[in-house]
């Protein structure tokens, strides 16, 4: 027995990232059933990005504050200025359009356009001279092959219309959409094409901010916070009923917002494993 479990301890040390990736994309996938869920019950996406936003910087915020009083760097004009910006072009332009594309598409499709993300990422970094591209290494062909693929399977999900699966009549939670709710292949693959363009900046200007700000639990707490108030202002222009910010306790559209930021919380914390594991 003992040799058995030494064995499987060498199996997941070697796979570790493998696995916490794996992990990530299906936290991922969870969520976007869930909160597609949510919106065919009739949740606005701009409040559930407001609401999960403002709830995720507040209870990271007493975490940050302890755990990072020796890092965190004295916050300036200029940088609360950069990561204004940072959180208008993470939360309120990604998020918001990406969370209105499930509207008009489908959570299959989101869960496929996330993978765009770190092909458009690589892309945009190296157009901008900030990643090299050796295509005469394996390494280089290896990045070029990796990136065709994951375009090559978004344009598969996207264009291809299999059977309709039918969701298990005492599943706990039903797809079925409603008729406020209405599918729109052009408008939603718009929507998330351009969140994912707006994603990848935003990766490409965290590695900028977190040189001046080296505190990764302040800046997901700031960006949290700010971006969450931007979404708010952003929903009061086009949210007039008051009543849509009523949430239940009970219901799907509360649990989907404590979800989404367990999720982001877990995703944080495998994304830093992740890089001390790329680091070591």
């Amino acid at each position: 027995m003992a040799p058995m479990v030494g064995k499987m301890g060498m199996i997941y040390r070697r796979f570790k990232p493998h696995i916490l990736m794996v992990l990530i994309h299906v936290g991922y996938t969870i969520m976007y059933l869930i909160t597609d869920a949510a919106f065919s019950h009739g949740m606005n996406p701009h409040i559930f990005v407001t609401y999960r936003h403002v709830l995720g910087g507040l209870v990271m915020f007493p975490f940050a504050y302890f755990l990072e009083r020796k890092v965190r760097p004295k916050m300036t004009l200029a940088l609360f200025f950069e990561i204004f910006l940072l959180s208008l072009v993470g939360v309120s332009l990604t998020l918001n359009m990406y969370f209105a594309s499930l509207e008009y598409t489908s959570p299959t499709f989101g869960t496929s356009m996330i993978n765009v993300v770190a092909s458009l990422t690589f892309v945009i970094a190296v157009a901008l001279r900030l990643e090299g591209l050796d295509v005469r290494n394996a390494r280089g062909i290896a990045k070029v092959l990796g990136t065709l693929i994951s375009l090559a399977g978004v344009m598969t999900m996207t264009l291809y219309k299999g059977p309709e699966v039918q969701t298990w009549k005492g599943a706990p939670i039903h797809l079925n959409r409603s008729n406020s709710v209405h599918e729109n292949w052009i408008k939603g693959p718009i929507l998330a094409g351009a969140s994912c363009i707006s994603w990848s900046l935003w990766y490409i200007r965290q590695a900028f901010t977190l040189k001046k700000y080296p505190a990764q639990l302040s800046l997901t707490a700031w960006i949290n916070l700010i971006g969450g108030a931007q979404s708010a202002a952003f929903t009061v222009l086009i949210q007039h009923k008051p009543a849509a910010w009523s949430i239940a306790f009970n219901n799907i559209d509360f649990w989907s917002i404590v979800y989404a930021v367990i999720k982001e919380w877990s995703c944080m914390l495998r994304y830093n494993n992740l890089h001390s594991i790329m680091v070591h």
